[in-house]
Parts: structure tokens; C-alpha cells; sequence
């Protein structure tokens, strides 16, 4: 029993010792957790009491919550109440409001619906009428590529500037007034010659403008080359007047001025604008320079002339028209003066008669009322009649 168990710090321990120690500590196990009960029953005693004051209070703060829930709960059906009237009544003042504003805005956009058909209206005719201005531009382009091609041939240029001389003079003047490519006496033929009222001598019209030089000028781009193209145009036009000058001025035959056409107005600005010298070498040579409508204005001014001439030469006519007609006026006053003696008498008869008729209705009066007293006396007014 008492046998050596251990050595503790070098001393030999005994299993009964072990035990009796064991049971020491047993026991103060069991003191300390005894200690510990008690301890921790009073903590629950004193949390206990501490929770019941707490639920006292809670239950007193529920009971004032519930008051105050029940008193907030009467304040929310008078207000729900009061905001549910209300609301009924926004919400028909909002549909009234609606209502008109809907009504303002359909009469808005079907007004605006009629005028932007209008104007859609309105713009499809443009359309239209620019489509046909386009149609129309089109085609002018292309007259204008074919006027270039035409331009571009000396032969179809002189034919243009011919024809449109042409067209200008037998316009404006009767065909007895001008011939185209008449013959002079030299064989030379001008490409127009106009007969002037009371003067046998034939004033000419040259078509054939030199333009190659001009177009050259227009176009140059350098100094240098519209100065060189400047001295080639005033060579031509200088050639041309004097071949004018040379062929067409004929003593007796022809008149003291000739006419050259230009067949463009823009080249006769730049003419008299750049070549104010060739203009003045042309006046000093006779020779008149015409756009198409400078010639024009002479046309109708020569027609005027043509016109007064025709005149005059038919004044003894007009005066053996205006005899006739004084001897018609005449005839015509004496049958007017026979035809108002021819109205005098049948008035005269027409007064006889409403007599006559006067008379026949006092005697039906004096016959349906059975009164002949004055039967004698009515006689008597017709014996005298």
C-alpha cells in the first residue's frame, strides 16, 4: 500500500497520499463551485427583479405608444379622409384642365395640320416649277454645248452670226426693204443691203466678225498672253475694216456708212471696253459697229422711215379715201334728215290715232253708262276734226 509511487521534487510520494490529495482538491472544487451557485443565483435574483422593472416600464411605454398609435390612427383617417376629398377634387379640376388642354392642343395640330398641307402644297409646286426649271436648265446646257460646237467652227460662226443678222432684220422691215447676199456692181456680195425710203443707194450690213482673236483674248490667262492675243484681235478687226471699206463703199451705189455686226453683246462691251481704238478706226473709216441690239433699234427706226415713206406715197390716195368718205357723210346726213321727216309724220299719224282711240273709249263709256246726251256734241268734235 505504501508502496513508492513517484518522487516528487526528489521526495518518494505515495499512492494514499495521492488519493488524499485528490480528495482535497475534490473538495475544494466542489466549495468553489458552491460559492460560484450562490453568487450566480443572486445575479439572477438581482437580473430577475431588474427585468421585471424593465418590463413594468416597457409595458407603461407600450400602454402610452398605444394610446398615442390610437390618437395618431384617428388624425390619419381625418386626414385620409380630407386628402381623399381633395384629391377627388384635383383630380376633376386636373381632368377639366385636361379636357381644354387636349381640346386647345387637337385644334392646334389639326390648324397645324391644314397649314403644313398647305405649305406642303405650296412646296410641291415649287418642286414642279423648279423640275421644269431644271428640265428647262438642262436643255439649255445642252443649246449652250451645241452654241460652243457652232462657235467653234469659223463656217457655223459665220452661219450663226448670218442667221441671227437675219432674223433681226426680216422682223423688223417688209421684204422689199433689204436683200441678203445682194450683188454690187464690183461682184462683191455683202451679206445684207437695206433700201433707205427716197434714196436709191444701198447701206450694208456685214455679218462676219473675226472671233478667234477675241475668244483668245477672253481666255488668256498670263499677261504676256493676253497682250499677244490683244495685238492678233486688233490686226483682224483692223483687216476687216478695211476690207469693209474697200468693198462696200461704192459711189452712187452704196451709202456713206456701212453696218458690221457683232453677234454678241458681251464681245461688243469688250470691244469698246479693251479695243476703244479699233472703235474709233472704224468710226473715222464709215464703219459702224452694232450689237444685236443696236441693230435692232436702227431696224425699227428705219422701219419708222419705211413706214412714213409708204405714206407719203399713198397721200393721193388717202385724200380720194377721205372725199369718198366726206361724200358718203352726205349721203348719209340726207338720208338721216329724210328718215327723221319719215318719223315726224308717222308721229303725226301715230298722235291721230291715239285721238281716234281716246274718242272710240269715251263713246264705249258713254254706252255702257246709256248717256247720249252728248252724242250730238261728239259728232260735231269729229265733223271738226
Amino acid at each position: 500500500m505504501d508502496r513508492l509511487v513517484e518522487w516528487l521534487n526528489g521526495a518518494p510520494v505515495t499512492a494514499s497520499q495521492l488519493m488524499l490529495a485528490g480528495v482535497g482538491a475534490a473538495l475544494v472544487l466542489i466549495l468553489v463551485f458552491a460559492i460560484s451557485l450562490a453568487q450566480s443565483a443572486r445575479r439572477n435574483s438581482l437580473a430577475a427583479s431588474a427585468a421585471a422593472e424593465r418590463q413594468y416600464e416597457m409595458e407603461q411605454a407600450l400602454s402610452a405608444i398605444a394610446r398615442q398609435n390610437a390618437e395618431l390612427s384617428g388624425r390619419m383617417r381625418a386626414v385620409a379622409d380630407s386628402f381623399g376629398s381633395r384629391q377627388s377634387d384635383l383630380a376633376r379640376f386636373v381632368a377639366a384642365r385636361l379636357d381644354a388642354v387636349g381640346e386647345r392642343v387637337g385644334a392646334g395640330v389639326e390648324a397645324s395640320g391644314r397649314s403644313a398641307g398647305e405649305q406642303l402644297a405650296k412646296l410641291n409646286e415649287r418642286l414642279a416649277v423648279i423640275d421644269a426649271a431644271q428640265t428647262r436648265l438642262t436643255g439649255l446646257s445642252q443649246e449652250m454645248v451645241g452654241l460652243k460646237d457652232i462657235l467653234a467652227n469659223k463656217q457655223a460662226r459665220g452661219a450663226f452670226g448670218q442667221g441671227r443678222m437675219e432674223a433681226i432684220i426680216s422682223d423688223a422691215l417688209p421684204s422689199s426693204a433689204y436683200a441678203f447676199q445682194h450683188t454690187l456692181s464690183n461682184r462683191m456680195r455683202p451679206d445684207c443691203v437695206i433700201r433707205m425710203p427716197g434714196d436709191p443707194r444701198l447701206m450694208v450690213i456685214d455679218a462676219k466678225f473675226p472671233l478667234e482673236a477675241f475668244t483668245a483674248h477672253k481666255d488668256a490667262k498670263s499677261f504676256e498672253a493676253k497682250k499677244q492675243a490683244a495685238a492678233r484681235a486688233r490686226g483682224d478687226l483692223g483687216k476687216h475694216i478695211r476690207d469693209i471699206s474697200e468693198r462696200y463703199f461704192l459711189p452712187e451705189e452704196t451709202q456713206d456708212i456701212a453696218l458690221m455686226f457683232v453677234p454678241s453683246e458681251s464681245l461688243y462691251a469688250d470691244i469698246n471696253e479693251y479695243f476703244d481704238d479699233i472703235v474709233q478706226k472704224a468710226h473715222r473709216s464709215r464703219i459702224i459697229i452694232v450689237s444685236p441690239s443696236l441693230l435692232m433699234m436702227a431696224m425699227q427706226l428705219t422701219q419708222a422711215l419705211v413706214r412714213d415713206a409708204r405714206v407719203r406715197e399713198q397721200t393721193h390716195v388717202i385724200q380720194a379715201e377721205v372725199r369718198r368718205l366726206v361724200d358718203d357723210v352726205a349721203r348719209l346726213r340726207a338720208r338721216a334728215v329724210k328718215l327723221d321727216a319719215h318719223f315726224q309724220n308717222a308721229q303725226q299719224d301715230v298722235g291721230q290715232l291715239i285721238a281716234s282711240a281716246d274718242r272710240i273709249a269715251r263713246t264705249g263709256e258713254r254706252i255702257d253708262e246709256m248717256d247720249f246726251a252728248d252724242a250730238a256734241a261728239g259728232d260735231k268734235l269729229k265733223a271738226a276734226e
